[in-house]
């Protein structure tokens, strides 16, 4: 009986994916020359701005972040995803560094969790290198959640091979959310094959994300399989990088909510990443 409490609990999840642009404030197209020295040199006021987002951080129950750094001269060797998970009150957390430039940088994504996490496995994207997958497991057997964190490359031949990749992963799988910056438009995701077998698109639409000061093209996407339900699919107000948060609801169902109920002991919490 106390496991089922406990999964009446966790059925409904808040979701939120943002590319955070390295916690540069981006907010004109003239940015992204004048504040380019931002993804190089420290910046005095990058942990103000990390703080002031931990504020829309604490009303999620998941957090997928995309252009994090991992500690390094840029951060002021600041961890990010230690950082944020600490400050907003996330006892779980994952990190997969892309591009690791030693001290002075150290392209990441990451993930902020409520939820105890049961297994991380970080995947190396097809196409040029810096490109990854995190595919982060709660629960265990067939009714596991599966959630992936992405972020892929800008060209469409090596979009169309990554998202190849992606479905063959989750093609076993019977209860996924994908969540990143996909750098496409949903139309190009529907029209992928394999992709749009995989994953219930039509739950989602859109959602202008880029650029944050005048978003016109939806980049970023949260997806879910045909087992889970989304609603209140949404853009939230800047957050000083040049994408803006996209927030979701998903329910899922009871066998699923279960089997995170009783993986619950354990997990990765931020000061056991490293």
């Amino acid at each position: 009986m106390q496991d089922d409490h406990q999964s009446e609990r966790i059925t409904s999840l808040r979701l939120l994916t943002f590319n955070m642009q390295v916690g540069i404030h981006t907010h004109a197209y003239h940015h992204y020359v004048t504040r380019s020295w931002q993804h190089f040199l420290p910046h005095r006021g990058r942990s103000t701005r990390l703080d002031i987002m931990c504020d829309t951080f604490r009303e999620f129950d998941l957090v997928g972040l995309q252009e994090v750094d991992g500690g390094s001269f840029r951060s002021s060797n600041i961890n990010h995803v230690e950082y944020l998970a600490a400050q907003a009150g996330f006892p779980y957390a994952s990190q997969q560094i892309n591009r690791d430039f030693g001290r002075f940088a150290k392209h990441s994504n990451g993930l902020l969790s409520r939820l105890a996490i049961s297994h991380t496995d970080n995947h190396r994207l097809p196409g040029p290198k810096g490109r990854g997958a995190m595919h982060i497991r709660f629960g265990e057997g067939p009714e596991a959640l599966h959630l992936f964190v992405l972020h892929l490359a800008l060209g469409t031949r090596t979009q169309h091979l990554q998202l190849d990749y992606i479905s063959e992963l989750i093609a076993p799988l019977k209860n996924v959310i994908i969540m990143g910056d996909l750098n496409c438009t949903h139309d190009k995701l529907k029209a992928h094959p394999r992709f749009s077998r995989a994953l219930s698109l039509e739950q989602g639409h859109g959602v202008p994300s880029h650029p944050a000061w005048q978003p016109t093209r939806a980049l970023d996407h949260i997806a879910v399989s045909p087992s889970l339900k989304m609603s209140h699919l949404r853009a939230l107000p800047p957050l000083f990088s040049d994408h803006l948060p996209l927030a979701v609801d998903v329910t899922l169902p009871l066998p699923c909510a279960r089997s995170i109920s009783i993986a619950g002991l354990g997990g990765t919490t931020p000061q056991s990443m490293r």
